[in-house]
């Protein structure tokens, strides 16, 4: 992903002082950044986080000597980013802004070029579409999808006259020596279902989750320590309209997003910090987002497909 315009990162700052919630300041540096980025990996799974620590997000851990150095938004944060410090794990993605779930979705060869690769084969005793593992920097990914036509009947693959459902499923874990020299560990999963794909359909609905498990050992000028940041999401009932040639965006369903991160050094409690993001789509051309961040909560709002966030 590009870095943040200017502008963007100067909305960023106005957000900031916007819609800040007053535990923020008292949460340690070490941890307030986890909360900025998503872990390794996570990007290779569908979630609604737009963060790619693949394209530009630093490795987080613990401030110290070599541990991982905090770092501000404007790194790999994609469509929603303008947030800030609000929308976790870089930013709300774009399909969740009205971008990519229109008429052309699901029109590749497995239905979605993005995440499916072309080297998949149909697997009947599973009944779905399996893909070849694929391995890069320490880490395993494994892919499958299941398709189903308007009456919900099982498909041995995509076709792009009949299939109205696709369910994907993917996996991701492994261990990463950092360019610090620490260690992580991770564990990604994802399971998204979209239909509504049969030519002629108005809308898409898409339904899923995700979860990701990222666990760094390691050594700073503080000590040795652990640190474990846990996130995930829960997509209900999404429905975007299709029409073609004007800008479509989610009029229905709830995006629930959470994160928690700990570190925890040799002889010492752990510390802990926690973010919760609930977004709304009611039919309006506005989300309502609900934030709770180690206990304390604050409403706001952003118009779609690409508003800034107020707060009362």
């Amino acid at each position: 992903m590009n870095r943040m315009p200017l502008r963007s990162l100067a909305a960023v700052a106005v957000l900031a002082t916007a819609c800040a919630l007053g535990t923020e300041p008292q949460i340690t540096e070490s941890l307030l950044p986890a909360f900025q980025s998503v872990p390794p990996g996570f990007s290779n799974a569908t979630s609604s986080f737009a963060g790619d620590s693949a394209t530009g997000n630093p490795e987080w851990g613990p401030q110290g000597r070599h541990g991982g150095r905090g770092h501000g938004p404007g790194r790999g944060m994609g469509p929603g980013a303008g947030f800030g410090s609000f929308m976790m794990g870089g930013g709300l993605g774009g399909l969740f802004m009205g971008h990519g779930f229109g008429p052309g979705f699901g029109r590749g060869r497995h239905g979605d070029l993005r995440y499916l690769p072309g080297d998949c084969d149909y697997d009947s005793s599973s009944g779905r579409v399996v893909c070849e593992p694929e391995t890069r920097n320490g880490l395993t990914i494994t892919r499958s999808a299941a398709y189903y036509d308007a009456d919900g009947q099982l498909q041995t693959g995509f076709d792009r006259l009949t299939t109205n459902t696709i369910n994907l499923q993917i996996g991701v874990s492994g261990t990463r020596i950092r360019r610090d020299g620490d260690t992580s560990t991770l564990q990604h999963a994802s399971d998204r279902t979209v239909s509504g794909l049969a030519p002629g359909s108005t809308q898409r609905t898409v339904d899923g989750t995700s979860a990701g498990e990222e666990t760094t050992v390691g050594t700073n000028d503080q000590g040795h320590f652990t640190a474990l940041r846990i996130i995930g999401d829960t997509i209900q009932g999404l429905v975007i309209p299709v029409e073609a040639g004007t800008r479509i965006y989610p009029v229905a369903g709830t995006v629930i997003r959470s994160m928690q991160a700990t570190v925890t050094y040799d002889g010492q409690d752990p510390v802990t910090s926690s973010r919760r993001e609930v977004i709304t789509y009611d039919g309006s051309d506005t989300a309502t987002i609900v934030i709770t961040h180690d206990g304390e909560t604050k409403t706001g709002t952003f118009t779609l497909p690409r508003g800034r966030l107020t707060c009362p």
